[in-house]
């Protein structure tokens, strides 16, 4: 083996907790090593494999784009740090440590794939599983990559000899297929030796399912419009180097089967579920005793998993994300990166979340639009939706407020007095992930007896947490609920952000009703049927749009969701069926990062993101609390599209150092 010296002075990952027991490379390897002297060493060879994995926890990540705040800036929720990325006044420095950390990345796996069989102190086992490792979160980079800039350079697999010239080292574009190709053809590789589990220890290292989960969503990816048959002038102008377009011009529908054939992988695993809490008969504020869904005649009559009639859909679809469950105790969490990231996960996000008497930042919060996104209990539309936008039936908002007649009579049990009548008799999620005025905080575990709850939030002007001279109240004057525990609280936001009473949350980055929302998506677009081999080749699966299987993939989420199921009619019209999948998508993974990509990908940012952003009036105070819940527009965020954000810009000095390298289309080329 060709000797190269390196320095190994990168960090170790903190956040795995199976790797808090290695060396700290920064105090004891003072001296310049050899690889063959590295890869000789258990402790080393184990520990570079942590490096590699230590930058899977900032930028690159789903749910953070700099730490604290959510990926999540398109038509969904808003905070004033997202101002310049929904007038796209951003530069093309804006949020661009994911490249080089990526391929930083990258780089580190390539050379711990080609040098762990070294290791003899290690087991036969163990260089397998470390190797399978290596090569899943190799791939997760590039798909990270993919997602965000598009079509990007695949590295040669041996790798480059860093003291080459610019001039040698560049490397063109490759074609969004070809990129791909690569990544699924390397997941299914990592996945023959990947477990089937992992222990807790090692919680936060991939398994079988989640390189072919990775795979599943890549697939869907490729076959989405912006990616396949896409012959508009934005197509036209992604183009390398030598001027072949990177985006397929021509429409292939066997994608769409193979992203269902390897959702189908995913499932005929037979070890991933969704999580259900079962019903609960007494309560109380924080723990309410279990709402009966609506009574629907059919799930309603059956018990899980066919039915809701047992279960508390509101506990079973909160849990999930706020730290209730442990990360092994959570049977849908595919892949997490865990519960420790730094200022880059879930707990950071919360603390925005927050109000101000749980000493949080009261910034995050919800647009009209995701708010009206959410079913009334019985599965219908609430009335008045999105009539502010254009796109109403004619309904009305409801008017009036909750009484204390209401509340006597448990007419409204989720709601308190003085609640709009707009927040009554909505399906479980909302309640879930929707902090609306009104709405309670429990804050159980403030160490203060003045700041323990239940709390009774009100965003009225000049209340506690409405609209004031400070930068710390919602502009849209409705919070987000998803991600929080009732036990979470701040309890010093001047003590260098505090956050130790927030429960640890591992983050959702992959689970099981994605997956399950990737099968019916790939599956309603195909008009013929297909064969498609398994990831391994030991089956061969038969794909068509068959209304049966479509109900596979989106009825296990209505029925955790305690929401009806659709009419007949929308499983056997494809256009309705699209319509209501994009829907559910919306609601079921709001706060988790899909959303911007999904109306990219769908091509839909066009005419999606080019609405006017409503909220309620904040600047209401409670005596004017009808004209408060009658939606406004945010006149100081003036949202746009532009056809450049497809892509995320390459940054210029990547450019610089690549000469090979060309801009996506709408951004700076020419220095």
């Amino acid at each position: 083996m060709k000797k190269k010296y390196i320095l190994l002075s990168l960090a170790v990952a903190t956040a795995f907790t199976s790797c808090s027991d290695f060396l700290n490379v920064e105090k004891d390897i003072k001296d310049r090593m050899t690889l063959e002297e590295v890869f000789a060493s258990e402790d080393y060879t184990e520990e570079w494999l942590a490096n590699a994995y230590s930058f899977l926890p900032n930028e690159t990540a789903d749910l953070g784009i700099e730490g604290e705040w959510p990926f999540c800036f398109s038509d969904d929720m808003y905070n004033p740090i997202y101002k310049n990325l929904k007038e796209i006044t951003y530069s093309q420095e804006t949020w661009q440590n994911s490249w080089k950390k990526c391929y930083r990345g990258i780089r580190q796996a390539s050379i711990f794939i080609q040098n762990v069989d070294f290791c003899e102190e290690l087991t036969p086992e163990e260089r397998i599983d470390y190797k399978a490792q290596a090569r899943f979160v190799r791939a997760f980079y590039y798909w990270k990559l993919l997602q965000k800039y598009g079509p990007i350079p695949l590295l040669p697999e041996e790798g480059q000899d860093y003291t080459d010239s610019y001039e040698a080292l560049s490397l063109p574009r490759n074609t969004y297929d070809e990129c791909v190709e690569y990544i699924s053809s390397e997941m299914a590789t990592a996945a023959k030796d990947l477990p089937l589990k992992r222990e807790l220890l090692s919680i936060a290292r991939p398994t079988r399912g989640a390189a072919l989960s990775v795979r599943a969503k890549v697939l869907l990816y490729a076959a989405s419009p912006l990616m396949n048959g896409n012959t508009d002038s934005y197509a036209a102008l992604l183009v390398n180097d030598q001027g072949k377009m990177l985006l397929s011009k021509e429409y292939d529908e066997s994608k769409w089967a193979k992203a269902a054939a390897a959702a189908k992988d995913v499932i005929d695993l037979n070890i991933y579920q969704l999580y259900v809490a079962y019903t609960r008969e007494t309560g109380d504020k924080a723990y309410p005793a279990t709402i009966k869904p609506f009574d629907d005649g059919k799930f309603s009559k059956r018990n899980w998993p066919e039915g809701y009639a047992d279960i508390d859909p509101f506990e079973s679809y909160r849990s999930v994300f706020n730290g209730e469950l442990g990360a092994t105790e959570n049977p849908e969490l595919i892949f997490t990166r865990g519960q420790n990231q730094a200022n880059n996960g879930v707990n950071f996000m919360v603390l925005h979340q927050l109000p101000l008497k749980a000493k949080g930042y009261n910034k995050t919060c919800l647009t009209q639009k995701q708010c009206d996104a959410y079913y009334m209990n019985d599965g219908t539309d609430c009335p008045g939706k999105d009539m502010e936008i254009g796109r109403g039936d004619g309904s009305q908002r409801k008017v009036g407020f909750v009484t204390d007649e209401d509340v006597k009579a448990g007419r409204y049990k989720q709601l308190v007095k003085g609640v709009s009548l707009q927040y009554a008799d909505r399906e479980p999620r909302f309640y879930a992930s929707v902090a609306y005025n009104g709405a309670i905080w429990s804050l159980l575990n403030a160490t203060l007896v003045e700041d323990q709850g239940p709390y009774t939030c009100w965003y009225y002007r000049g209340g506690a947490e409405g609209q004031d001279n400070s930068d710390n109240w919602l502009r849209t004057g409705i919070g987000v609920m998803k991600f929080v525990r009732p036990t979470d609280t701040n309890d010093d936001r001047n003590c260098a952000g505090d956050n130790s009473h927030i429960t640890k949350k591992a983050d959702p980055a992959i689970r099981y009703a994605e997956i399950l929302l990737i099968y019916a998506e790939a599956l309603n677009e195909l008009s013929g049927s297909y064969q498609i081999q398994s990831w391994d080749g030991s089956k061969v699966h038969s794909m068509s749009r068959d209304i049966h299987e479509l109900a596979k993939g989106i009825q296990p989420i209505r029925i955790r969701a305690g929401v009806p199921d659709y009419e007949n009619s929308i499983y056997e019209d494809k256009e309705a069926f699209r319509k209501k999948l994009k829907r559910e998508r919306q609601i079921e993974l709001m706060g988790e990062g899909h959303r911007y990509f999904d109306l990219r990908r769908w091509k839909d940012a066009v005419e999606e993101e080019a609405l006017p952003m409503y909220g309620c009036n904040t600047l209401m105070t409670e005596a004017e609390r009808d004209q408060y819940h009658m939606p406004v527009e945010l006149a100081d965020v003036l949202t746009c599209f532009a056809e450049k954000t497809y892509f995320w810009p390459i940054h210029r000095d990547e450019m610089l150092k690549n000469t090979r390298l060309t801009q996506n289309p709408g951004w700076q080329e020419d220095f």
